[in-house]
């Protein structure tokens, strides 16, 4: 499973298992709908949950690395970099740790939205 999609089971949004398996259509049962509707997950109640209960005082608002750490997820700077890699970071960001960071923080909360997250327009500029 790719990093991203770690995150976006650890937040239970969509079924990321399901979207890296292959659709198995039967063409006789033709009352199926052709796509299920995405939910809206509460990704900010979520994280804020678990900030609330974590015994570090984690800001997943403005660190990428804060909010791996709150998902339990790895956020070295090798898991941060592969993670960059495969949301398309430029050679060029991913040259300054600092400028990575800011851009995978932005991205992933973007890519989260896009998903299904409900993410406040503050925190996607």
């Amino acid at each position: 499973m790719s990093l991203f999609n770690s995150i976006l089971s650890k937040l239970g949004i969509g079924s990321a298992e399901a979207a890296e398996a292959p659709v198995a259509v039967d063409s006789s049962d033709t009352a199926a709908p052709a796509a299920a509707a995405i939910s809206e997950i509460d990704v900010v109640s979520k994280l804020d949950g678990l900030a609330a209960s974590s015994a570090e005082k984690l800001n997943w608002k403005v660190s990428i690395v804060d909010l791996l750490k709150l998902l339990g997820l790895d956020s070295s700077l090798a898991a941060r970099k592969e993670l960059a890699t495969e949301l398309g970071c430029s050679a060029e960001a991913m040259g300054d740790s600092a400028q990575m960071n800011v851009w995978l923080h932005k991205t992933v909360l973007q890519k989260l939205a896009q998903n299904g997250g409900n993410i406040p327009a503050d925190l996607l500029d």
